[in-house]
Formats: structure tokens, C-alpha cells, sequence
């Protein structure tokens, strides 16, 4: 394992000429799979009026393709050291367009066709674990923070589903959105596969993929940022999934007010994400990273006073996207300097999937503290707390893994 180097490091390369074409691209392909692996989520009361779905139901047809997407990276992680994104985007691509075009245009009808649909739609949310290794490849350690910043702000494929959506819907029909993302993702895999190219010098892992990814659920380091990862990305989606509901209970908004309000949300922290890599990059991701959960900690607490909206309450809420945002960024930055150089796909599909599956506990959790209590607060200080803990556990537990890195 390659250990993180400490801020200041000396550690510089050029950047490759072609690395940021790959960059480009590789953010433009997990742009438009995320837009295609969240399009059921926003029509979410659409088909819970149209099949006269239970809360449960229309919860469970939500979840399923983020689910899938988030535990999908483990393997498609694996496959990407195996194969390479030149290969894995492509071929995830086109196999997204199936899915995407069964929800938009055969399963609207049918609660059953719509769940097999939308586990087959995570495929889109596995890019990130094909994109990240293929960035980290092309980029010099003192410039991956930047870089997978900058890829990572393909999240923002999540607010355009979710702004886009009912209204494209509501203006050209149900299967117009979807006909246009299946449009889209087939462009891409042809652009993909006639322009990508995996670094100069890749060496493909060898050996079963079952095995590779249980050798890499067994490094500390593996663990160490999927619970990092898990509090930031986690954090950054069980707001974007939960703040309406909450902006809307707690404080009596409008649907309409609440929507903009956590689009506001969402378009921060996708905009501090590659910040924090370039910050990683500048002064070490630990320090980065303890900064930002200090930073959601304060916020979170203050949070829990519920403050008014017009003053306190919307500069917590912003300052918890911001930092959110950047610490999605470090901790990838983390990834990409301390994760074994023939491993980096099969970590990120782990720490990937973590930070997925880590934004779905909130709002459960949320959601059963206020039908106990009547309020959110403890949900809020529950954040704070374990915020603290992630800062704690940076500072001290991230700071033995690091050990000066040898000038490449």
C-alpha cells in the first residue's frame, strides 16, 4: 500500500497531455449514467398514484436501483481493474440503456415490472467505480485530488434527473425522459468507445475477481474510508434525498420552496467536491477531511436548534453542503494516494458502495425519531455526534496510516 503523503509534499509529475480529454470524458459518462440511475426517484409520486402504491412500496421502488447501484460498485470496481474503463464504460453504458427504456416505456403499468426494471437501472450508479481508477491512472498523485474532484462532480447527474424529470414529463409524455437518457447513454458509449483510452503502462489485475475484492475488504485502509466516506457522501445523500421533507415539516414550506431550497443544497456540495480534492492535493486530504466533519459537527448542532431559515438556519444548511461536498472529494483523494496502485478500482467499488448505502440509514432514522418524538432534533444531533467522531478518527486514527511517499 502506498501511503499518503503529508501536505507539502514533493512528490510532482506532468500531467499527461491526454489525461484531461480522459477526465472530460469519463465525467461526461458518469454524468449522464447517474442522471439515467436516479430518473425513478423523482417520479416517485407519479407511480405511487398511478398504481395506487403503499408508503412502503413506493419507498422500496426508490431505494431499489440506488441499492443495486451502491453494492454494484464491488464488483464492477473488481472488473475495472481487471478489463479497464476503455472496456467497463462502454459496456455499462449500453447495458443502462435497457433498463432505462423497459421503466420509461414497458413496466409503468406494473409494480412488479417496474421493480426488476429499477434493480437493473443501478447499473448506471456503478460508474463511479469505473471512472475513478481510470482517472487516478492518467493523473500524478499531486494532482489526483483535483482530478477526481472534478469526476466526482458527475453527481451532479442526480439534480438534473431530479429537476428535469416531472417536467419533461409533464410537457412531452412519460417516456420522453426516458427515451432521452437511453438517447444520451448510447451517444456516450460510442463516443467512449471510439475516444477513451486507459493510461499508458496499465497493468491488468490477474486472478479471480471474488478473490481480488476479499483481499481488498481485508486492508485496514478499505474500512478506514468506507466509514469516512460513509459520514461524507452518506451525509450529502440522505440530505438531498430527506431535506424536503424535513423543509417542509419543520419549517411549513411550500413543495415548490422546499425543492429550490435543497437544489440550492445539492448544487453547493457538487461544486465543493472537486474544491476539496483540490485542497487534498494542496494540503493533504486528512487535514481536509478533519476540517470538513468539524465544520458538518458545529453546523449540524446548530441545525438542531432549528434556527430561522431566513438567518442561521440557511447558513448551517449551506455550510453543511459545503463541507460535505469537500469531503467527498478528500476522501477520494485518500483513495487515490493510499489505496494499493493495482487495487484502486476494487477499493473504490467498496468505499463507493459504502458511501451509497450510507445516505439510506438517515432517513430512516430520521423518519422514526419523528414519528417517536414529534421532532427531528436528535436526528440532528445524532449527525453532530457522529460527525465528531469521523473528525476524531481522521485526525488521530487516519494519521497512522500515513508514512512520507516515496518522488515518483
Amino acid at each position: 500500500m502506498s501511503a499518503a503523503p503529508g501536505p507539502g509534499s514533493t512528490t510532482t509529475a506532468a500531467v499527461p497531455r491526454p489525461a484531461w480529454a480522459m477526465l472530460a470524458l469519463a465525467t461526461l459518462g458518469f454524468t449522464i449514467n447517474f442522471w439515467a440511475w436516479s430518473l425513478i426517484s423523482p417520479l416517485g409520486a407519479f407511480f405511487t398514484d398511478r398504481l395506487d402504491l403503499s408508503a412502503m412500496q413506493t419507498s422500496l421502488l426508490v431505494a431499489v436501483p440506488v441499492v443495486v447501484g451502491s453494492l454494484g460498485r464491488i464488483p464492477v470496481g473488481a472488473l475495472t481493474d481487471r478489463l479497464g474503463a476503455r472496456v467497463m464504460f462502454p459496456a455499462v453504458s449500453v447495458l443502462t440503456i435497457v433498463p432505462v427504456l423497459l421503466v420509461g416505456f414497458v413496466a409503468p403499468d406494473s409494480y412488479a415490472l417496474l421493480l426488476v426494471s429499477g434493480f437493473f437501472l443501478g447499473l448506471g450508479g456503478t460508474t463511479f467505480a469505473v471512472g475513478v481508477p481510470l482517472v487516478n491512472a492518467w493523473f500524478p498523485p499531486a494532482k489526483r485530488g483535483t482530478a477526481l474532484g472534478i469526476f466526482g462532480a458527475g453527481t451532479i447527474g442526480t439534480a438534473i434527473a431530479a429537476f428535469s424529470t416531472v417536467g419533461l414529463k409533464d410537457a412531452f409524455g412519460l417516456g420522453f425522459p426516458f427515451g432521452l437518457v437511453a438517447v444520451l447513454l448510447a451517444a456516450y458509449a460510442v463516443l467512449a468507445f471510439l475516444f477513451l483510452r486507459d493510461a499508458p503502462g496499465r497493468t491488468p489485475s490477474t486472478g479471480s475477481a471474488v478473490r481480488r475484492t476479499w483481499e481488498t475488504a481485508k486492508l485496514p485502509v478499505t474500512w478506514q474510508m468506507s466509514f469516512l466516506y460513509a459520514v461524507g457522501f452518506g451525509g450529502f445523500v440522505a440530505f438531498s434525498v430527506y431535506l424536503p421533507t424535513y423543509l417542509r415539516v419543520t419549517y411549513d414550506l411550500s413543495p415548490g420552496d422546499a425543492a429550490l431550497r435543497t437544489a440550492g443544497f445539492i448544487v453547493l456540495a457538487v461544486v465543493m467536491r472537486p474544491v476539496g480534492g483540490n485542497l487534498s492535493d494542496r494540503f493533504g486530504p486528512i487535514p481536509v477531511l478533519t476540517v470538513c466533519f468539524v465544520v458538518v459537527a458545529v453546523f449540524a448542532a446548530i441545525s438542531a436548534l432549528e434556527q430561522p431559515l431566513d438567518t442561521v438556519g440557511t447558513v448551517a444548511f449551506l455550510a453543511m453542503a459545503a463541507a460535505l461536498g469537500a469531503s467527498s472529494g478528500a476522501v477520494f483523494a485518500l483513495v487515490a494516494i493510499a489505496a494499493p496502485s493495482d487495487k484502486v478500482g476494487a477499493v473504490t467499488g467498496i468505499v463507493g458502495a459504502a458511501g451509497g448505502l450510507g445516505g439510506f440509514a438517515p432517513p430512516l432514522i430520521m423518519g422514526a425519531i419523528y414519528g417517536w418524538m414529534g421532532n427531528y432534533q436528535p436526528g440532528l444531533w445524532l449527525l453532530a455526534i457522529t460527525a465528531t467522531v469521523a473528525a476524531c478518527f481522521t485526525a488521530w486514527g487516519m494519521e497512522r496510516t500515513r508514512t512520507p511517499e516515496p518522488v515518483r
